[in-house]
């Protein structure tokens, strides 16, 4: 086969029954808490590690809302 008759496929939509988006990719948001201004800021799978109002990179993760119960001995 020559490199002239080779045609890379292209990405065409096909007719399936479901569909995929960028936000179901990346998965759902995180919630943390800016360490210098104390903004909330939401980050998905990917995206910059910096706070959205003041640029800080010091992200401390909020803890969950669900109760959380160890068993000490």
């Amino acid at each position: 086969m020559s490199r002239e008759a080779y045609a890379p496929p292209t990405l065409q939509p096909t007719s399936s029954n479901f569909s995929t988006t960028v936000t179901d990719i990346a998965g759902p948001s995180t919630r943390y808490t800016c360490g210098e201004c104390n903004a909330k800021v939401h980050l998905k799978k990917g995206d910059p590690i910096r706070c959205n109002d003041c640029g800080h990179r010091v992200l401390l993760k909020d803890r969950t809302k669900r109760m959380v119960q160890f068993e000490a001995r």
